[in-house]
């Protein structure tokens, strides 16, 4: 199973890989969030540097399993023969050699819980890598969720833009004909440098928010961007139930899984410390050569006395300490990423909602109110600045329906940051 699963990992990056430069040669990254997400996912740095550390985990399990390796010792004895002759480290020549090959053996169930250890730790590696994916793919929804917001206001700041320089064309038309005063002009004239102005407000925001998007890509922060054209479609409401989603979220949330890990590999690591009460053992054998000749075979037993006790009993309490610490550790991560869970379920259906007003009510009723103020201000009926707060209730309508949208999306990107995936 983790050989397919491995399959399909490799086979994916590779794809991964050869997507990614095309999409920035060909000038499409920055349309969507699926092509950001692509490139990110081959590019940035952090992501990367995750992956290799759950890859330099998963390489410990094996080693930390294993046995030491053994070790060969040779004993030149009675090197002058009992002085007979001058110090020589010829074997064939000393009294006797003795040669000893040796192993450590843990006591039963270590070696079997440090690889169990490890394993867990790897996991928890894991967890953490993935977690670095869904924080960064949060982040990139996040930003282009934003962009789209500014990219939107700014086309809708230049279309009221042009709206208000044909009104200041009717106020001077009519103020040629006698019938409005110049205040009309100069109060259009007024509404169009304060435009200007946000303009450049919102052309400073943009290029801060594509620098944003860059650095999360890994590109130099004034490389080109598309605009962005759509936003991801909302799921339906029924799919963000809460109670539906606090089930995911407790099984798959990348934390959630990584403290689980964490607590599980305490749980073993106190098992360890408990049986570090035994001793551990070396056993060896070898021969005894006597000139050219081996006359003897020895067979040796070693163990470590436990006698430190002392010592052990402060490691098995300061494992039962961090078991303890592992524990609350993913109760408190439970706990906020549930509150999040809820706080962001909650602004999306407020997002939905005023976004649905702002399409449904606000902006046709802006709409039919600029239109009877503009009739109006045309036979006299009303004056300039009626006309004026005409225009901006159509904006600021326009501006609800964006910014819910935007807002919609970004807690979107909060809830999937938490599932760990889309919902």
């Amino acid at each position: 199973m983790r050989g397919v699963i491995a399959a399909r990992a490799s086979a994916l990056y590779v794809a991964l890989v050869m997507a990614a430069p095309a999409l920035a040669q060909d000038g499409a990254l920055g349309r969507n969030v699926e092509g950001l997400l692509v490139f990110a996912r081959q590019t940035n740095p952090d992501y990367a540097a995750a992956r290799s550390e759950a890859d330099a985990a998963g390489e410990r399990v094996g080693p930390a399993g294993a046995l030491a390796d053994p070790r060969f010792r040779m004993e030149l004895r009675d090197i002058t023969r009992s002085g007979e002759q001058n110090a020589t480290l010829s074997p064939s020549q000393v009294g006797s050699t003795r040669y000893l090959l040796s192993q450590d053996l843990p006591w039963f169930g270590k070696r079997e819980l440090k690889r169990e250890i490890a394993e867990l730790e790897a996991d928890a590696a894991s967890g953490r890598a993935q977690s670095a994916w869904s924080e960064l793919a949060a982040r990139i929804k996040v930003a282009h969720a934003q962009r789209y917001y500014l990219y939107r206001n700014e086309s809708l700041t230049r279309e009221i833009l042009d709206l208000i320089a044909r009104l200041e064309k009717v106020a001077q038309a009519r103020y040629a004909g006698g019938l409005a005063a110049q205040q009309d002009v100069i109060r259009a004239q007024v509404e169009q440098t304060g435009m200007r102005s946000e303009l450049l407000t919102l052309e400073s925001e943009r290029r801060q928010a594509n620098a944003r998007l860059n650095a999360l890509l890994a590109r130099p922060a004034t490389a080109a961007l598309a605009e962005p054209e759509r936003l991801p479609p909302l799921p339906p409401p029924a799919k963000l139930d809460y109670a539906a989603l606090e089930e995911r979220v407790r099984s798959r949330n990348p934390v959630l899984s990584t403290e689980e890990s964490r607590l599980k590999a305490a749980q073993k690591s106190r098992e360890l410390a408990y049986r570090n009460r035994y001793p551990d053992f070396t056993v060896g054998f070898g021969p005894i050569q006597y000139q050219n000749a081996v006359k003897e075979w020895e067979v040796m037993v070693e163990l470590n006395i436990p006698l430190q006790q002392s010592t052990r009993r402060a490691q098995e309490r300061e494992s039962e300490a961090m078991l303890a610490a592992a524990g609350s550790r993913k109760e408190a991560a439970a706990n906020q990423v549930l509150a999040e869970l809820s706080e962001n379920l909650v602004a999306v259906e407020a997002a939905r909602r005023l976004e649905t007003l702002a399409t449904t009510s606000l902006l046709p009723q802006a709409e039919l109110g600029f239109r009877a103020a503009l009739a109006g201000y045309e036979t006299g009926k009303v004056d300039f600045a009626t006309l004026l707060e005409a225009q901006r209730r159509i904006r600021q309508a326009k501006q609800s329906q964006i910014k819910a949208q935007s807002e919609a999306q970004i807690r979107l990107a909060a809830i999937e940051k938490l599932l760990g995936e889309e919902p």
